[in-house]
């Protein structure tokens, strides 16, 4: 395992070795690149997640390896010169290759030949040696087997499948199909015509390099051939494929070399093209599928780790015209304090009952911020609650809802909120996302936040697990409070999962809020090895040992408590002073287990104890002049904020219905390999129109630096 993770990655062997160790010990990634960096030699989240998935590749490897061992034992085939070769593969399709010949298929063309006796003539088809073949191939005569015909084309069907068989034709095909693939489409006519087929039409009719296609590209042709709309073929030139195949092939110029071409034309159409441009086309998707999830994993990351408000009391708004706009009050720990529905926008109008309502609202909950969804009537909404003279000075934010209507239908909400409809959980949401955007969006299936392309067209299991890294690593990032934190939040601390999440709930509930760090041994199934993974991510307001409000693992107060003892002051007077922390000298406090990286983490932490790496919220205006599409104008500068980051480019919500795109060639004057280098997720920018088509709803915008 470890020579194949050295093989596939640049890490020191040492560790490789360390970091497996750690990981078959049942340790978290966060757990190690934060707290086993003498180990790892201080390797990050992402190295470790390297070797993470090197180390599964190479289980899923041998598995295999184990398995068709197996199945070639039991169909007494398995040589030694065989073993070796499957035990010495190093990936799975020459593995695949090997035991080609020997796999149990459905009744082929091959088999039938074979059944009727014809596997001999076949053989000496291929010795290229006999000059009149017709005459030996009529020896074999009996049976089904009619005439010459029928012998020499069931002959045939043998070789076909020797030559599919091929490892050395197999891989030539590959790398022309790597190297030359074009892949085209053609609309279905049947269905050109339709209104779904209109947002594929660019598809209609469309040639390309398969290896050159950009991943969304190629996910949109696939979904348009998925729902029916174009046909798609990939090809290469036939006739150098077939010229290959042969100067590998054959010997000689005779009657048998005719057969062979022959078969070597039908083993190529009906076996080799067929099979290798399908795992050419499965190659591409997977690559289409990781440029994807590695753009909806950063677009997350940022989105999880957006800037959170903190606790402070606020009125969300979720708005809507005919039904009315949904308010909630929300303390500052983010509890439901009062609900009710407000009219000021068509058919009803009453805007001066809903400011009056805000107002009264705002006064009698001591609201300090006002979230506003960017839905329906965002706009209008916004503008009502800028009119009102608050006595007190209240921040106005708008705070976006994708995925809101998600979470306030799911199991979670129904549990959070069992007395209260969809609108008010959605109202809820809302607010809270503004006080902490982590601790909310945890609560909702990744993939429906909405902040990828083509997320249910990738593969589900691999977006799956990304995006469980990406939230796994933002939570433990932040930091968890114990007193305050969902089951969903709980879930992805290190070490935690969904069932101890509960346990830690339950026990809250309780016995009440946890005093220190040694009362979460007390919850019921949280055992030492859960206590080591996830204490240090677990933070204890107001504790009274103040490093249960820090990252420093409880493995090393003592450490701290022995810096302290030297200086002759107590823990509390070393939190927060640098100078202090600065005369330390930490090579004294180095052991065989704790070195200086850790050491400088702790330091590092006791400067400023359980800092929220999150940049504060801020107050965003848009261009109030705005409120339609029709508003809009070429040449224009408008604020905005981005909101969807794909690989052709960035959405930007400029503040009405339609988001506007800076295409890629529009972010920068020089190129632009990777769009995250110059906008993130939420960023507020300056964006030019360039153009407007009212008719397809497509704004082309340009970053105004």
């Amino acid at each position: 395992m470890i020579s194949y993770i050295l093989s596939q990655t640049q890490l020191p062997d040492v560790s490789v070795k360390n970091t497996i160790e750690l990981l078959n010990e049942a340790c978290t990634v966060p757990f190690i690149s934060r707290y086993r960096k003498e180990r790892t030699g201080n390797l990050d989240e992402v190295q470790i997640g390297e070797i993470v998935k090197y180390k599964e590749q190479f289980e899923a490897l041998e598995k295999r390896k184990i398995s068709i061992l197996k199945a070639l034992e039991e169909q007494e085939v398995l040589t030694d010169e065989l073993k070796k070769k499957i035990e010495a593969t190093q990936d799975l399709t020459t593995l695949e290759d090997l035991y080609l010949p020997f796999k149990k298929s459905r009744k082929t063309k091959a088999e039938t030949a074979r059944k009727n006796g014809l596997e001999p003539l076949a053989k000496i088809i291929m010795s290229q040696n006999a000059s009149d073949v017709e005459s030996i191939a009529y020896k074999y005569i009996k049976g089904v087997v009619t005439s010459v015909e029928d012998a020499l084309e069931g002959a045939r069907h043998i070789i076909s499948e020797w030559v599919n068989e091929r490892t050395d034709v197999r891989n030539n095909i590959r790398r022309q199909l790597e190297r030359f693939a074009m892949i085209s489409t053609k609309v279905v006519k049947s269905k050109k015509d339709s209104e779904e087929a209109q947002k594929f039409r660019d598809y209609f009719e469309w040639e390309e390099s398969l290896g050159r296609i950009p991943s969304h590209r190629l996910l949109a042709i696939l979904r348009a051939e998925k729902e029916g709309f174009i046909r798609s073929k990939i090809s290469i030139d036939d006739e150098k494929a077939l010229a290959k195949i042969e100067d590998r092939i054959l010997r000689s110029n005779n009657a048998c070399s005719k057969e062979i071409k022959l078969a070597i034309q039908d083993a190529y159409k009906r076996l080799l093209l067929p099979s290798l441009s399908n795992e050419a086309l499965q190659n591409a998707k997977e690559k289409a599928d990781a440029a994807a999830i590695y753009v909806f994993a950063k677009n997350l990351k940022q989105l999880l780790l957006g800037s959170p408000l903190g606790e402070k009391r606020v009125l969300a708004i979720d708005p809507g015209f005919r039904t009315g706009c949904k308010v909630v009050c929300l303390d500052a720990q983010g509890n439901l304090k009062h609900n009710e529905t407000i009219y000021p926008h068509p058919p009803k109008n009453d805007a001066i009952g809903a400011m009056k309502k805000i107002s009264s609202l705002s006064e009698a909950y001591q609201i300090e911020a006002i979230a506003i969804g960017n839905g329906t009537a965002s706009r209008e909404t916004e503008a009502l609650i800028r009119k009102i003279g608050f006595k007190n000075d209240i921040q106005v934010f708008v705070v976006s809802e994708a995925g809101a209507s998600i979470y306030s239908a799911s199991k979670i909400a129904r549990e959070e909120f069992p007395n209260y409809d969809v609108t008010v959980r959605g109202s809820v949401s809302i607010g809270r996302r503004l006080q902490d955007p982590l601790a909310e969006l945890v609560k909702i299936d990744a993939k429906s936040i909405g902040v990828g392309q083509y997320q249910h067209d990738v593969d589900q299991s691999k977006l799956k697990n990304e995006l469980d890294t990406v939230v796994e690593s933002c939570v433990n990032a932040v930091g968890v409070n114990i007193n305050t934190a969902s089951v969903p939040l709980l879930s992805y601390v290190s070490g935690i999962g969904p069932k101890l999440a509960e346990n830690i709930f339950n026990y809250r509930t309780e016995h009440g809020v946890f005093t220190s760090r040694n009362a979460i041994k007390k919850v019921p199934r949280l055992g030492d090895k859960a206590f080591e993974q996830g204490a240090a991510f677990l933070r204890i307001k107001d504790a009274k040992n103040p490093l249960d409000d820090s990252a420093v693992h409880p493995e090393s107060y003592a450490i701290v408590e022995k810096m302290a003892k030297d200086l002759g002051k107590p823990i509390t007077e070393l939190i927060g002073n640098s100078a202090l922390l600065q005369k330390i000298d930490l090579k004294q406090y180095c052991t065989d287990s704790v070195g200086l990286p850790t050491l400088q983490d702790i330091i590092k932490e006791l400067e400023k104890p359980g800092l929220d790496i999150r940049e504060q919220a801020k107050v965003f205006t848009f261009n109030q002049n705005i409120k339609t599409i029709n508003d809009l104008q070429e040449g224009q500068l408008l604020p905005g904020i981005v909101n969807n980051i794909t690989n052709f480019g960035a959405f930007v919500d400029v503040g009405i219905k339609e988001s506007g795109l800076i295409h890629v060639s529009n972010l920068s004057d020089s190129f632009v390999s990777d769009v995250n280098e110059h906008v993130h997720l939420h960023q507020q920018v300056i964006v030019k129109v360039l153009e407007v088509d009212v008719a397809r709803k497509r704004i082309q915008l340009k970053l105004h630096k």
